[in-house]
Parts: structure tokens; sequence; C-alpha cells
């Protein structure tokens, strides 16, 4: 009778794990391996008991590190998965009641007012600052476009870097050797009429939407600006997530706009991939001493009108949206990292990451 009673209960107890469960197919199509997935929030938790929960791979019966992200809101909108799934494959996972483990931090970002309003983000492979407004009252340092550190190292280096004021230096982590100043630097995004850029000055305010371990994202915004006579605004939403070479950006204006993204050319003979029809331009710099070689790239969703080399620059040439908005990815490789060590493998992939992105991680729903 104790035995029937024991199995009735323990039963009972995997009928109730059983309804808080949802199991969750992932199918890739694309030729390259997505790293990071993204489920929406409502549609997946919905059916699930509220209260903490667990993913679990079905194949590997391992627990899978995810992320809630909240995208600068009180509840999450999005679940972004720290699973691999391999080209043309697909895997299966599940959704359990339980407390997760633990999330290794491997993004970061923050404003750094001990560094004249600069606002620094980084992964597990790359780093990236932005300039502020305090920096425009020293001309001689002032910069307006985006700028890359050098990292060869998983740490997280930002406060470390700023904590030794000596980040032009590789110490055995790496170093900030790109040169900025006044352009578009690797990345940067500014109005473009009557054959000229308009840039914007320094960012004015910020605020982190979301803060790791898996995604870093926040806000920029700056004053207005004159451009042929308007007045024009613009807010730059930048997120970073682990094992990406890239940082998306969507950049909001208050006009509907003609528009360049652009990398900042070296005088030195170095390799371009100018690629209008899938939206990809590639730059691999000429080496620099013995700092070594730096890639720069951007992958955009928008449609390009066209890409050239003008005003110092590789530039992709698009207009905002009906919603006056332009996305895109940009980011870097430096060859003593390791894994980029070639024009031919950058170029690599920043196509691949143009065909994931036209071509997601699809969501099937088993249960």
């Amino acid at each position: 009778m104790k035995q029937f009673i024991s199995l009735c209960l323990w039963m009972g107890v995997a009928f109730i794990c059983q309804a808080q469960e949802r199991s969750v197919t992932l199918s890739n199509p694309a030729a390259t391996t997505s790293d990071l997935v993204e489920l929406d929030y409502a549609q997946v938790a919905g059916s699930l008991k509220k209260g903490p929960f667990k993913i679990i791979h079905a194949a590997t019966r391992k627990e899978i590190a995810y992320q809630l992200i909240y995208e600068g809101g009180k509840e999450p909108v999005k679940i972004l998965l720290g699973t691999p799934v391999a080209a043309k494959s697909k895997i299966s996972i599940t959704f359990v009641a339980g407390t997760p483990a633990p999330v290794q931090k491997k993004t970061f970002g923050r404003y750094v007012p001990e560094r004249k309003d600069d606002f620094a983000w980084e992964n597990d492979r790359v780093a990236f600052r932005m300039y502020g407004k305090a920096l425009e009252a020293t001309p001689k340092e002032n910069a307006y476009g985006v700028d890359v550190w050098s990292k060869r190292t998983e740490n997280l280096v930002i406060n470390n870097w700023y904590k030794r004021n000596n980040y032009h230096k590789d110490e055995g982590e790496g170093l900030d050797y790109y040169h900025v100043g006044y352009t578009l630097g690797g990345g940067g995004i500014a109005p473009y009429l009557k054959d000229s850029i308009w840039f914007p000055k320094n960012y004015t305010s910020w605020r982190i939407l979301d803060s790791g371990p898996l995604r870093t994202t926040f806000e920029l915004s700056y004053d207005a600006w004159q451009v042929d006579g308007a007045t024009v605004n613009v807010t730059k939403t930048i997120s970073l997530d682990a094992g990406a070479q890239l940082s998306k950006m969507q950049i909001r204006f208050t006009d509907t706009l003609p528009v360049a993204i652009g990398i900042i050319k070296r005088n030195e003979p170095g390799s371009m991939w100018l690629q209008e029809a899938a939206g990809v331009m590639g730059y691999w710099e000429p080496v620099h001493g013995k700092d070594g070689t730096t890639g720069v790239g951007c992958v955009i969703l928008n449609p390009v009108k066209e890409m050239v080399v003008a005003k110092g620059h590789l530039l992709a040439v698009s207009a905002t949206d009906k919603n006056k908005t332009v996305t895109y990815y940009t980011g870097a490789a430096w060859d003593k990292a390791g894994r980029i060590t070639s024009a031919a493998q950058w170029f690599r992939y920043l196509q691949d990451q143009a065909d994931r992105l036209k071509d997601p991680v699809k969501i099937s729903f088993t249960r």
C-alpha cells in the first residue's frame, strides 16, 4: 500500500512537472553556425507557471545558459539562449521549472566619466568605445566615430584598462592603437547630403537597457545639429552579444535622410571588400608595425544604394526606412587574437554573418 501511494505521489509530481515543461525545436537553415538564439519570451513562457526555469538540451541533457532580455523595460521580452546550432541542423530544448545555474558574464558596458565621458563596451572577443561631450573641450583629443580596442583575451578588460590608463601599450591582453579622429572610425554613421558627411557632435546622454551576461545593450542620445539647413536629431541603440565580432546598431533619426556608414581608410595599402547587393563592407587594414593588423567591417540591413571610397573612408550609402531608422552591424577583428588572421578569413566572417541574419534560426513548438 505504501509503495502504491509513493508511486502515485511520484506520478503526480511527474505530471505537475510535465505541465510546466515546454519543448522547442531550433532549426538553422543557414550555411553557418548560429551561436546564440533569440526566443520571444511571451510565446515560450506563457505556457509555464510563473517562477524560475531551466533550459535543457534534449540530446545532451545539459543545462543551457540563457539571459532574459528586457530592452529597458520592467518585464522580459526575449530569451537569449547561449547554445550553438550548427549549419543546416536542428536541436531540441526543453524548458523546465527550477533555478538556473549562474551564467558567466561575457559582455559588459559602462559610462566612463573618469575619461571625459567615454562609453565603452566589450565581450569575450572585442571592445569598442564612443566619445562623450566632455571630450569636445579637448580639440587635440576629440573624435567622432566608433573606436576599436584590440583584445587577445576572453577576459573583460574595460575596467582594468581604464584604471591603468596605459591602454595604448600591449601588456599581454591587447591595446588601443586604432585612430579615429574626426572621422566615422570603425563603422560610424552620419547623414550624407550634397556629397558631404554631416557629422553630429559627441553623445550627451546614455542609458543601459540590458547588462550581460550574454548581451549588453545601451542607448546614446545626441544634441540636435544642422544638416543642410535642417535640424536633425539621432538616438543610437547599440548591443553586443557574447562571442560576436560585431555590434548591432539601431540608429533612429528624426527625419528621413540619406546616410553613410563609414570605415576610416588608412594611407597605406589595405584590402577592401565592397559587396553592395549583400550589404557587406569589409576592410583589412595595413599592418600597424608591431601592433599587427585590424579588420573592420559592416553588415547593413537597410538597402545599400552604393559603396564608394571617398572622403577618407569606405562608405556604404543608404537611407533611413519608413520608421526613420537604419539597422546595421559593425565590428572588428585583430590578427593577434588568433581567431581571424587574414583578409580572406575576415571577409568570409562578414559574409557568413550577413547570410545568418537573412536566414535566422526557425523556432517550432512541440509541446
